[in-house]
């Protein structure tokens, strides 16, 4: 999930607008994730199913 749709429980205002200390520090702390920080662990291993599938049927392809 992405910071612009959560709402700051201390200050009830968007977390992408950094209105208190802890929207700030929420925001950065997101923003350092890097791109799959954001997946939960289930998706994560979905998507290397579906990498690890790509490669055998390229494997079988080939052979």
């Amino acid at each position: 999930m992405t910071y612009d749709r959560l709402v700051c429980a201390n200050c009830a205002a968007p977390v992408s607008e950094g209105r208190c200390q802890v929207c700030r520090a929420n925001r950065e702390r997101l923003q350092q994730e890097g791109p799959f920080g954001g997946l939960n662990p289930v998706a994560l291993l979905t998507l290397l199913v579906v990498l690890i599938a790509a490669l055998a049927v390229l494997a079988t392809q080939t052979a």
